[in-house]
């Protein structure tokens, strides 16, 4: 049975969301599940291998406002998650174990008082603004991971 990876994953937020950006390049065959009560689930294959992982949230999110950006041949999946409640979580995962994989994303950082909606790159550095090319994560499930 082969093993399964897990990729750097990296994360940011802001009092509304949550941001992910999974660095695997070339992926293929992407499935991202979100439930309410936190549970945020990756799969995909990069290179003939598996990577995976599921990440327990420190608290309830909104599945059906969360997105991901994934463009074909790029390094990142870069996913917004929607937190069910407006507030600043004191840390990414609800239990206090530290996951060598899972990095705090200085580049799309901001202080609790330094908030703007503004402040937000995707890092794709496209034409594209906002939620543009973003898909919704139940958007995406259906259509296979593709």
């Amino acid at each position: 049975m082969p093993t399964t990876r897990q990729p750097e994953v990296l994360w940011a937020q802001r009092s509304e969301k949550v941001y992910l950006t999974i660095s695997l390049p070339d992926a293929k065959d992407v499935v991202l599940k979100t439930e309410p009560q936190g549970i945020f689930s990756f799969s995909a294959i990069a290179h003939g291998e598996s990577f995976s992982f599921t990440l327990e949230l420190f608290d309830s999110i909104l599945p059906e406002g969360s997105k991901t950006k994934t463009k074909v041949g790029s390094r990142n999946i870069i996913c917004s998650i929607q937190k069910d409640k407006k507030c600043w979580w004191k840390r990414l995962l609800k239990s206090e174990e530290k996951h060598p994989y899972i990095k705090v994303d200085w580049n799309k950082w901001c202080d609790e008082d330094e908030e703007s909606d503004d402040d937000f790159d995707d890092g794709e550095n496209d034409e594209s603004e906002g939620d543009d090319g973003m898909l919704y994560l139940p958007d995406l499930e259906k259509l296979g991971g593709k």
